[in-house]
């Protein structure tokens, strides 16, 4: 477990503290940790370097931590706390489970107590984010509100019939009700926030920031803009005018073959439709001031939604195929129309096109509160045959041992200490390795195959 923890690095789900004198620190931690997805505390490591130190009286500390959480968080949070020895130190893990609150510090109170996790950092939580997890509560998302601003008039459904005759379905006032269009609401019929999203008039006028940002700028930074559009339509088209925007300013080529012409684009059309689709249906629209943004540049193209991953989702889980819509509305129509194919598999897609193109892998990344999908147009160059060949024969190893010294990898190799020490850091450096050890000097340090790689 303990080296299993050492191979990641501080996140949305993993904090290292040195010791326990910050009580108050690690109060918030647990909370954030409990709104947002749930995480582990290891208690004993230096956070910047993961150099194990040890706890010097951790039966005093795990019952100091009991009591604060206990005293300290409101509604009653149970944490799972355990002493762990490792190499001759003792370590205290602390894991917190995801539950729906809103957990908070009770001396700040339901307001102002309220933390979530941004990165590798706790953040108090605003009233939109608090309202969030009020909605989770219910099992309510936002788009399923009735928007009682308006009436049924506000929503175009002349527009949103001829997208469903598109795949042959007649939008029938049932069919508007099932997919969540229309709701009841104090015996009248209102359009909710998702129908006005999708459809709405005026949309503007209720979501001032449901637009989608497009810009081609020249060279790899935003400091010169070539030519930049606000693309405010319906989402459907919405997605159609943003996939062509891209189109437009990537490179384009055509290959002549024997019988026909076969076009090669800069990247797939297939891709980019999907990065697109997931930032609209994703994104948080509750969250004022943030829009969905398209930034093209000479390397690689951003596209980011407003609202990290919505609570109780990791990065890993998604990245694996684990989905949690944000919008049901949206989603259910989208699906409705056959944009969306199988719920979960958009960033599977994504990752499986890059790979079959020989693109560079695209990165995704929770940033502050919104979540980015970085793609690459750089192609992935094969390792050297001698090079695979030893990076190959140390993940075999490693795959059934788990673990490896810098001198049995020169064993494993048939090289020198330093020839093995310098191939075992340059696959630290790529991410495919992990160190593990008490410090830069310890003899005893080892090498695994990072979480990810596994």
């Amino acid at each position: 477990m303990i080296k299993d923890l050492l191979t990641q690095n501080e996140g949305k789900t993993l904090e290292f503290k040195e010791n326990c004198r910050s009580m108050q620190n690690i109060v918030r931690t647990a909370v954030a940790f409990a709104n947002t997805a749930g995480g582990t505390l290891l208690i004993g490591v230096r956070d910047r370097t993961k150099e194990v130190i040890g706890v010097k009286d951790p039966l005093s500390d795990e019952e100091r931590m009991s009591s604060a959480f206990a005293d300290s968080i409101k509604p009653t949070l149970i944490p799972e706390i355990q002493i762990v020895s490792w190499r001759d130190r003792e370590l205290i893990v602390v894991n917190i489970p995801h539950l729906v609150g809103p957990y908070y510090v009770g001396s700040e109170g339901p307001e102002e107590g309220v933390y979530i996790r941004l990165g590798s950092t706790n953040r108090r939580a605003g009233p939109e984010l608090i309202a969030d997890i009020h909605r989770l509560a219910r099992n309510t998302l936002f788009d399923e509100l009735p928007c009682t601003e308006v009436n049924s008039e506000a929503v175009d459904f002349r527009a949103a019939s001829e997208f469903f005759s598109q795949v042959s379905r007649p939008i029938s006032d049932s069919v508007r009700r099932s997919l969540g269009l229309v709701v009841n609401h104090g015996g009248q019929e209102l359009p909710t926030r998702g129908a006005i999203l999708l459809f709405g008039k005026d949309r503007r006028s209720i979501f001032p920031d449901a637009v989608i940002r497009c810009a081609r700028f020249s060279g790899l930074t935003t400091a010169h803009i070539i030519d930049q559009t606000e693309i405010d339509e319906y989402l459907p088209r919405a997605v159609e005018i943003a996939v062509a925007f891209i189109e437009r300013h990537t490179m384009h080529a055509a290959e002549i073959g024997a019988v026909k012409r076969r076009d090669i684009h800069e990247y797939p059309p297939a891709v980019i439709r999907e990065a697109i689709i997931n930032a609209v249906v994703h994104a948080d629209y509750s969250i004022s001031g943030m829009n969905i943004r398209v930034a093209v540049f000479d390397d690689r193209i951003e596209i980011t939604n407003p609202g990290m991953l919505p609570f109780g989702l990791t990065l890993e889980a998604a990245l694996s195929g684990v989905s949690k819509l944000r919008n049901r509305v949206i989603g259910r129509v989208f699906r409705e129309l056959k944009l969306i194919e199988q719920w979960g598999s958009g960033i599977g897609r994504i990752m499986a096109v890059c790979r079959q193109s020989g693109l560079q892998p695209p990165l995704f990344q929770e940033v502050g509160n919104s979540f980015r999908v970085t793609l690459f147009n750089k192609h992935v160059s094969a390792p050297s045959e001698k090079e695979q060949e030893w990076q190959v024969r140390l993940e075999h190893y490693l795959l059934e041992h788990n673990e490896i010294s810098t001198a049995h990898a020169a064993h494993v190799w048939n090289v020198s200490d330093r020839a093995a020490r310098a191939r075992l850091r340059k696959l630290v450096t790529q991410g495919v390795l992990a160190e593990i050890g008490t410090g830069p000097r310890d003899p005893k340090k080892v090498y695994v195959l990072k979480k990810s790689t596994r």
